[in-house]
């Protein structure tokens, strides 16, 4: 129970750093000093930069069985450079270099975390416990600490809370043994692969527009005040920590290979109801988001880690980081698209959404044929 604990642990601390600093306090500073174009590439470009890197390094900690030493030397770069942010708040120059840095490091340390997956048997509800325990990460600090953390001394804070919450997976988390050959070329030839890839992705572009632009869809769409906006996205925080065991036990009953492709149709049929919810309903269309959201999560990473060698989990799951900053990306812009289509149209241009979860199917359907 403790290795279980420790790996949920890591993916608490992980949100936390995440919602607080990636998502809230540095883009909120540099974009006062940073045109915000520049600030979106330079963030973009750090994960083109995270991918290749970690394609390297996951070559080199899958032949070499290097995984846990690379997750820790990542985690404990990615805490130096919250000091070394704290240090560069007055020149905004190097504070947009260091926040780069900790962007590349804090997305290597996620692809070896969760290549310590293979140190379970049960890997599904693992995955799960850390789903759930990310969701109450997630709301612990945009509820209770968001509010009393100022710049730059959060910095030090949120980056000693994310190492102290690191540190027991350091020290109760065994490093995989599986060891292996690895051709690059090998992989990126896998058709199959490539496919669960862009499957995986079709549903990452729904999910992460839906996190971003929740809040404006209900602004927008219902009227709702800044409290039952908080609400809602709460309500659908226990969706998440629900979700993310539920699922998690789902994947280790029945294999990751038969829950995954439950997720199109739960997205499929999350959009096709959202138009419609009325407003004394939408607390449940949060509680459902959140279902949704944590199965992704839960299964997603699972999946890929059953489905390939072991001893190329490392170099495989840099794919799956790279759906998340992609998906980051080119669904907002789609969503965007579709808002100037519809006339800002919210309820369509949500609606529309359904497309990726459609093309996923597809795909999905391909893939098992292969």
């Amino acid at each position: 129970m403790i290795k279980k604990f420790s790996f949920a642990l890591f993916d608490s601390g992980e949100t936390i750093l995440g919602a607080l600093i990636f998502s809230t306090l540095f883009p909120l500073y540099i974009t006062e000093y940073v045109d915000p174009k520049i600030y979106s590439f330079t963030y973009g470009f750090s994960f083109l930069i995270s991918f290749l890197f970690a394609l390297f390094l996951g070559k080199l900690a899958d032949e070499k069985g290097l995984r846990k030493h690379f997750f820790i030397l990542f985690v404990l770069l990615t805490a130096v450079m919250n000091l070394f942010l704290w240090l560069s708040y007055e020149n905004p120059f190097f504070s947009l270099l260091f926040f780069s840095f900790m962007a590349i490091f804090h997305q290597q340390s996620l692809v070896f975390y969760n290549s310590l997956l293979l140190d379970f048997d049960k890997k599904g509800i693992v995955s799960g416990f850390g789903v759930a325990f990310g969701y109450i990460g997630s709301a612990i600090s945009l509820v209770f600490l968001a509010k009393y953390l100022n710049l730059p001394d959060a910095y030090l804070i949120i980056g000693i809370m994310f190492l102290f919450l690191s540190l027991p997976s350091f020290f109760f988390l065994e490093n995989p043994a599986e060891k292996g050959n690895i051709s690059l070329k090998f992989i990126f030839k896998d058709k199959k692969f490539l496919i669960l890839i862009v499957c995986i992705l079709s549903l990452t572009e729904v999910a992460n527009t839906l996190i971003a632009m929740m809040g404006i869809y209900l602004k927008k769409v219902y009227s709702l005040s800044e409290g039952n906006i908080y609400k809602t996205i709460g309500f659908s925080a226990i969706g998440g920590v629900l979700g993310g065991l539920f699922w998690g036990k789902l994947s280790d009953v029945f294999s990751p290979k038969k829950v995954f492709p439950i997720g199109f149709f739960l997205w499929i049929l999350f959009i096709t109801i959202l138009p419609f919810i009325p407003r004394k309903l939408i607390i449940i269309a949060g509680f459902l988001a959140g279902f949704s959201l944590s199965h992704l999560w839960t299964t997603s990473r699972v999946f890929i880690i059953e489905s390939f060698p072991h001893s190329q989990v490392s170099v495989r799951l840099s794919f799956l980081s790279l759906t998340e900053r992609v998906a980051s990306t080119t669904g907002l812009i789609i969503w965007s698209l579709f808002l100037f289509l519809t006339e800002n149209n919210f309820r369509i241009s949500a609606f529309l959404m359904i497309i990726f979860p459609i093309i996923g199917l597809i795909l999905y359907r391909y893939y098992q044929k292969l």
